[in-house]
């Protein structure tokens, strides 16, 4: 079975990705165990998979050969870390349109129309199966008026998918709490974040009781939920991202969950 049909074999609310698949996707995503770099090759050992491996996967299932996608606040990337997926994704669907208000939306590759715009302006006369909104809901500053956008946007039965940080997290507890103005140099030693990429955030749709309650006054139902435990803290430092796999490691044998996490939802329109 080839990578594409292992990643477009269906889904289900009750098990979104299997362990298998992910598997498969980080052979695809990193290649074999002897090039890829130190990083991957730790988090394999620790059998451990990113928040990005995990909604990367989640949004392969539900790319269908004759669905229309709208991917909102995808800037210049649909998956920053994976661009043969990404590729692999546009070509099997029959619409791909990225819809974001930062002109970086316009350098993006695999996207099949670009609209440098907010979500709130677009329209379109074709509903679409399927919404991702990756890393952007943490920006929204007005959600009712973005739900009712998503809610002209997609048809009866298609699904959004949100995938964010979680409110709760230390890391945006702390970034509540740093001036803007010092995010940028924080995540550039932390992460190589360029500047083009730091936007000013809200945190109005960064629990999932604040978007439960969103989507269902929206009319959509909660299809599938689940926190995505996140090691990337430390990711560009060896000795650091030993220690966060370790920790992770270490909680997930008592049963707890990582404190530093991400949002998966998946909300399907009635």
């Amino acid at each position: 079975m080839s990578n594409v049909e292992v990643l477009s074999s269906g889904l289900a609310s009750q098990d979104l990705v299997s362990q298998a698949e992910l598997a498969e996707l980080f052979r695809l995503k990193y290649g074999s165990a002897e090039p890829t770099g130190w990083g991957p090759r730790m988090r394999g050992r620790f059998h451990h998979f990113t928040p990005d491996d995990y909604y990367e996967a989640a949004v392969a299932k539900l790319v269908t050969y004759d669905c229309n996608w709208l991917d909102v606040g995808c800037g210049r990337h649909i998956f920053p870390s994976n661009a043969r997926l990404a590729k692999m994704l546009a070509d099997r669907c029959a619409l791909l349109v990225g819809v974001d208000p930062d002109v970086t939306v316009n350098e993006n590759a695999f996207v099949h129309q670009r609209v440098n715009s907010h979500i709130e302006d677009y329209h379109s006369d074709r509903p679409f199966d399927l919404v991702t909104l990756r890393m952007c809901a943490e920006h929204v500053a007005e959600p009712d008026r973005a739900l009712d956008a998503l809610t002209h946007l997609t048809r009866p039965g298609g699904k959004v998918i949100i995938y964010t940080i979680n409110r709760w997290s230390p890391v945006p507890i702390v970034t509540r709490l740093v001036p803007f103005w010092l995010h940028q140099p924080i995540k550039r030693v932390l992460w190589k974040t360029e500047e083009a990429d730091t936007f000013p955030v809200s945190y109005l749709m960064n629990t999932r009781k604040d978007l439960s309650r969103l989507f269902q006054r929206h009319g959509f139902k909660e299809f599938h939920f689940e926190y995505l435990d996140d090691c990337r803290t430390s990711s560009r430092f060896w000795v650091g991202q030993q220690i966060e796999l370790a920790a992770w490691k270490f909680l997930k044998t008592l049963g707890l969950r990582y404190p530093e996490n991400c949002l998966l939802g998946i909300y399907e329109r009635l």
